[in-house]
C-alpha cells in the first residue's frame, strides 16, 4: 500500500449504510446486510482493497443475487453430528459473509467447551477475504484458521495445463497481540498472481513475472493479454497447498471443481464449501516454558527470536494490515481512493442512495 497515494477519508458509519442499501437492495435480509457492510468495513479498514465492498457486490453481480449461485434470506440447516466439538452445516448458498461470522462464533463457543471447534460448510457462497475472520477471532484470544474453494477453478496444477484448481488460501490467525501489538495474520493466495494481476498488467500495458501464467494451449508466457490461467506459487508447493483445499471440500462434500459457479441443473453441485477451526490457546500448553515464561511470555520470546539476529527489518504476516488500520482510526473513517468514491457512488445510484462525490470528503493527511 503505496503512503503516497491519495486517499479520502469515509466516515465508517456512512459507509456501511451504503453497502447495507445495496445488499438490501438486492434482496438481502437485515441480517445478512449488516454482516456484508461489517465484513467490507473491517476489509477497508486493513487496507484489503482487493477484497472491499466494491469487490464483493461485483461477485454478488457475477454469481450472486442476479444469478444461480447465492439465494438471499436463505436459511441454513445445521446437520447431525456425532461428534460433541465438531459441527456441519447445509448453507443453502446463504451469503458467505454472514455465514463466516456465523461459524467463526461457533466455533469459538465449541473451543471454550472442548479446546477445539470445527465448523464444515457444504452448499456455501464465496466469503471473500478468508483473513478478516481469523484475525477477527486471533483479537479475541483464539488460534483460528479456515480454508474454502473458490468460487471458479482459475489455476493450472504442477506440470498441467488446464485449470481445474481454486487460488484460495489457507488463512491463520494468531492471538499474538501482547506479543507485537497485532494478531499475526497468515492468508495469501496459492497462486504467483491472482487473476486480478492478470487483468492490470494486461491494462498497463506490463509483463508478467516467468511462471505466473499460461496461454490458451497451456504454455508459459509472460504476456499479459495473452495469460488465459494462473499457476501455483513454489510449483508442486503451492499446488499441493490448493489441493488441500479441494480435498477437504471433496470430503465435505463439495463437487468437481470445473464445475463451480457454472450454474446448470445437471444435477450435480456447483457450491463452494467452507472449513472453520479454532484452538484455544490453553489446549495447546504443555505447561513447561523455559525460563518461568507463561505461555504469552513465551510466544514472545520465540518472535524476538526470529526477528533478531539481524533480521530486525523482518516484517511478520498481518502488519501492514495492522498499520493501515492505524491510519484509518488516526484520520477518522475508512480510506479510499477517487476511483474508488467514484464506484461506490455508481453503487449508490443502483440503490436510490445518495451519490457519493470526491469533493464531499476529507483528504488523508
Amino acid at each position: 500500500m503505496s503512503q503516497s497515494e491519495t486517499f479520502h477519508i469515509v466516515p465508517e458509519d456512512r459507509h456501511n449504510a451504503l453497502v447495507h442499501a445495496a445488499y438490501r437492495h438486492r434482496g438481502y435480509d437485515e441480517t445478512e446486510s449488516a454482516m456484508a457492510a461489517r465484513f467490507s468495513a473491517h476489509a477497508s479498514r486493513h487496507g484489503i482493497r482487493t477484497h472491499n465492498a466494491i469487490k464483493a457486490l461485483h461477485l454478488d453481480h457475477l454469481f450472486g443475487s442476479g444469478s444461480q449461485g447465492c439465494v438471499p434470506g436463505a436459511s441454513m440447516d445445521r446437520l447431525p453430528s456425532r461428534f460433541g466439538a465438531s459441527e456441519v452445516w447445509n448453507a443453502n448458498r446463504k451469503l458467505g459473509q454472514a455465514v463466516a461470522y456465523e461459524a467463526m462464533e461457533r466455533c469459538m463457543s465449541l473451543a471454550d467447551e472442548y479446546g477445539v471447534g470445527m465448523v464444515s460448510v457444504d452448499n456455501a457462497f464465496h466469503y471473500l477475504w478468508g483473513g478478516g475472520y481469523v484475525m477477527e477471532a486471533a483479537k479475541r484470544g483464539y488460534i483460528a484458521y479456515t480454508n474454502c474453494t473458490a468460487a471458479l477453478a482459475e489455476m493450472v496444477p504442477f506440470m498441467g495445463k488446464y485449470p481445474t484448481l481454486g487460488t484460495n488460501p489457507h488463512s491463520w490467525g494468531f492471538p499474538t497481540v501482547a506479543a507485537v501489538g497485532f494478531p499475526v495474520v497468515i492468508d495469501w493466495a496459492t497462486s504467483v498472481v491472482a487473476m486480478g494481476r492478470v487483468q492490470q498488467l494486461a491494462r498497463e500495458g506490463k509483463p508478467l513475472p516467468p511462471n505466473a501464467a499460461v496461454d490458451e494451449d497451456g504454455n508459459p508466457t509472460t504476456d499479459a493479454t495473452k495469460a488465459k490461467h494462473v499457476l501455483p506459487f513454489g510449483a508442486h508447493k503451492g499446488y499441493g497447498l490448493a489441493l488441500v483445499n479441494e480435498i477437504v471440500g471433496a470430503f465435505i462434500g463439495g463437487s468437481l471443481p470445473t464445475l463451480r459457479s457454472r450454474w446448470t441443473d445437471d444435477g450435480d453441485k456447483h457450491a463452494p464449501c467452507f472449513f472453520f477451526q479454532v484452538i484455544h490457546p490453553e489446549a495447546l500448553s504443555a505447561g513447561a516454558f523455559a525460563g518461568s515464561r507463561s505461555q504469552a511470555e513465551n510466544v514472545k520470546a520465540v518472535i524476538e527470536d526470529i526477528l533478531g539476529h539481524g533480521n530486525e527489518n523482518c516484517i511478520l504476516p498481518g502488519q501492514l494490515e495492522a498499520e493501515f488500520a492505524k491510519r484509518c482510526d488516526a484520520a477518522g473513517g475508512l480510506l479510499f481512493s477517487a476511483k474508488e468514491i467514484a464506484a461506490f457512488s455508481e453503487l449508490a445510484a443502483e440503490c436510490g442512495e445518495k451519490s457519493w462525490m470526491v469533493d464531499d470528503f476529507e483528504v488523508a493527511g
